[in-house]
Order: C-alpha cells, then structure tokens, then sequence
C-alpha cells in the first residue's frame, strides 16, 4: 500500500507540473515608460490624480466618506456629552 501511493504521488506530481495547453503565451506590451513620462510631467496636477477619471473618481468619494464619516463622530459625541433630560 505505502508503495502504491508512492508511485501514485510521484504520478501525480509529474501531471501538474505539465502545462495545461500547449499555446505560446502571448507577449505583453511594456507600458512603464509610458506611464514614467505621464507621472513625471510637470502639469500641475498632484501625483494622485495624474492617473484619470479614475483617480479623481476615487480622490472625491474618499473625501467625501471621509466628510460624513466625521460629521457622524462628531454628532455622536455631542449626542453623548449632552444627554436628553427624562421628564
């Protein structure tokens, strides 16, 4: 038994090292330098949004849950300090 799975581990180590399809991999295209020169343009627009709608997507809806983020801190610790009266 030990020597069967053995040979059976042995077996299946050799499958998945094999590739799965026999295609070449198709080259990609070295897109660095071109995003090296957009980045390092001195247009002055910040680092942070140089990259789109995208960035500017995200900078605003970060700024703004940052915004009521901290407007509901700030009414729940004035709900805290100042507790309603009971009649």
């Amino acid at each position: 038994i030990f020597l069967s799975n053995c040979v059976l581990h042995e077996t299946l180590q050799q499958v998945s090292r094999r590739q799965i399809s026999s295609t070449v991999r198709r080259q990609l295209v070295n897109n660095v330098p071109d995003k090296q020169k957009l980045f390092q343009e001195a247009n002055g627009i910040p680092v942070h949004l140089k990259g789109g709608v995208g960035d500017a997507v995200l900078y605003h809806a970060t700024m703004g849950l940052t915004v009521l983020g901290t407007a509901y801190v700030i009414y729940e610790l004035v709900k805290a300090a100042l507790p309603q009266k009971k009649d």
